[in-house]
C-alpha cells in the first residue's frame, strides 16, 4: 500500500511539474515580442503597421483584444480594426454599435503600447468595391447608405480612405484590378488617398503602377480574419503583410501625416515594394562594411565583408561588371548576417589606386512592377601586379 501511495504521489508530482513546464513554455511563447529589424530613415521612425483586419464583430474569428495581443507579439506598432460596416456574420450587436470592436480593444492597446486606429470597412459591390476608412471618429453613421454617401460620411470625419484588394477574385474574376469611373470620381474629389498594393499574399502590379502615376499612398495589409498563428508560419520566421510607415512618432497624428504624404513601403514576405527614394534609404541604412579599403595583388582574391542589420535577405544581381574587377553575378545579403563579396582583379599591367563602383540590382526591393532597386558598393581598391 505504501509503495502504491508513493507511486501515486510521484505521478502527481510529475504531472504538476509537466503543468509548470507547459505554463512556462506558453508564457515564453505568448509573453514575448518579436522585434522587426528594419532601420529608421530620414529622421523618421519606421513603424510596422497593419491597417486591415477583422474580429467576431463582422466576419473574423477572434475577439478584438486578441488582435492587440497578436500585434504586440508580432512586433507591430500600430493597427486598425476594420470590421465590415454592412455585414455581420457573427454578432448582431454590431448592428447596434459599429464602434464596439474599437471600444473593446482600445484599453488593451493602451496597456500594450499599440496605437489603435479607429476604422471601418465600407463593403460595396464593384465598382467601387471595398474601401477602408481610417481615423474616423464615429462609425455609427457609416454603412447605411449607398457607396458615395458612406464614403463622404467617413471623409467628412477626416478619414483616410483606402481601396482594398482591387484585384480580389470575388469581384474581379481574373485577379487584375480595374480602374472604374467611380474611382476617378473619388480620386478627383480627393476622397480616396491610398490603395492596397498587396492584400494578404496577393500583389497587384497594376495597382503599384497606379500609385506611382497618380501619387497615391501604397498600402500592404493582412486582411486578417483567422487567428494569426493559424495562417502564418512563425516557426520558419514568416510574418504578416504590413505597411511600413515613416512617421515622426508612434501616435495617430504622426501616422496620418505620413500616410497623407505617401511615406510608406509595403513589406510582403521577403520583399519591399515602394517608391525608390524610401527603398534606397532602407537599403543604405541596413548595410555596413567591415573593410571598405582593399588591396589586390595580381590574381589573388580578396573579400569585401558586408553586414546586413535588417530582417530582409537582400537578393542582388550584377547589373554591369566593372572594367577592372571580376565579381559575383549574384549575391544574397542574408538578414542579420555578414556576407563576403569575392573580388578579383582583371589583367592589368600597372598599379592603380581608385574607388570603383560595383553596381547591382536588389531584385526584392521593387520600385516599379518587374523593376528592382539599383544599388552600388563604392570600394576603394589598391592594385599591384604580381612580380
Amino acid at each position: 500500500m505504501q509503495s502504491l501511495c508513493s507511486k501515486s504521489t510521484g505521478l502527481k508530482l510529475l504531472f504538476i511539474l509537466f503543468l509548470i513546464l507547459l505554463q512556462t513554455a506558453l508564457q515564453a511563447q505568448f509573453g514575448t515580442r518579436r522585434e522587426i529589424n528594419i532601420p529608421d530613415i530620414l529622421n523618421y521612425k519606421t513603424l510596422k503597421c497593419d491597417f486591415h483586419m477583422h474580429t467576431v464583430f463582422s466576419d473574423g474569428d477572434v475577439w478584438p483584444t486578441v488582435r492587440i495581443e497578436e500585434a504586440w507579439r508580432e512586433g507591430l506598432d500600430a493597427i486598425a480594426i476594420t470590421d465590415h460596416a454592412e455585414r455581420n456574420y457573427r454578432n448582431k450587436e454590431v448592428l447596434l454599435d459599429r464602434n464596439l470592436s474599437y471600444e473593446i480593444a482600445k484599453g488593451k492597446a493602451e496597456a500594450m503600447g499599440i496605437t489603435l486606429i479607429r476604422g471601418i470597412e465600407i463593403t460595396k459591390s464593384m465598382p467601387p468595391g471595398h474601401l477602408n476608412a481610417l481615423f474616423i471618429t464615429d462609425a455609427s453613421f457609416i454603412g447605411d447608405g449607398d457607396w458615395l454617401t458612406d464614403l463622404k460620411a467617413a471623409f467628412d470625419q477626416g478619414a483616410f480612405i483606402v481601396w482594398n484588394h482591387p484585384g480580389w477574385r470575388g469581384q474581379q474574376k481574373d485577379g487584375i484590378g480595374k480602374w472604374y469611373d467611380e474611382h476617378t470620381l473619388l480620386y478627383n474629389q480627393n476622397i480616396m488617398k491610398g490603395i492596397e498594393v498587396v492584400n494578404e499574399y496577393d500583389y497587384y502590379p497594376e495597382v503599384h503602377k497606379w500609385c506611382l502615376d497618380k501619387n497615391l499612398t501604397m498600402m500592404g495589409n493582412s486582411d486578417m480574419h483567422d487567428p494569426s498563428n493559424l495562417i502564418i508560419d512563425f516557426a520558419n520566421n514568416k510574418h504578416r503583410t504590413m505597411t511600413l510607415v515613416f512617421a515622426s512618432g508612434n501616435d495617430q497624428t504622426a501616422i496620418q501625416d505620413a500616410l497623407l504624404n505617401h511615406r510608406t513601403v509595403v513589406y510582403f514576405q521577403n520583399t519591399l515594394i515602394g517608391r525608390e527614394y524610401y527603398l534606397n534609404e532602407i537599403f543604405k541604412n541596413s548595410i555596413s562594411f567591415s573593410n571598405e579599403q582593399l588591396i589586390l595583388h595580381g590574381k589573388k582574391r580578396v573579400y569585401l565583408q558586408i553586414h546586413n542589420s535588417s530582417d530582409i535577405d537582400y537578393e542582388l544581381t550584377l547589373s554591369k561588371e566593372p572594367d577592372e574587377l571580376i565579381v559575383p553575378s549574384g549575391i544574397t545579403l542574408f538578414a542579420n548576417r555578414t556576407v563576403m563579396l569575392e573580388i578579383q582583379a582583371k589583367d592589368a599591367g600597372s598599379s592603380w589606386d581608385k574607388t570603383i563602383k560595383i553596381p547591382y540590382v536588389a531584385k526584392n526591393l521593387v520600385i516599379e512592377p518587374d523593376k528592382g532597386l539599383p544599388v552600388a558598393f563604392d570600394v576603394k581598391i589598391e592594385y599591384y601586379p604580381e612580380n
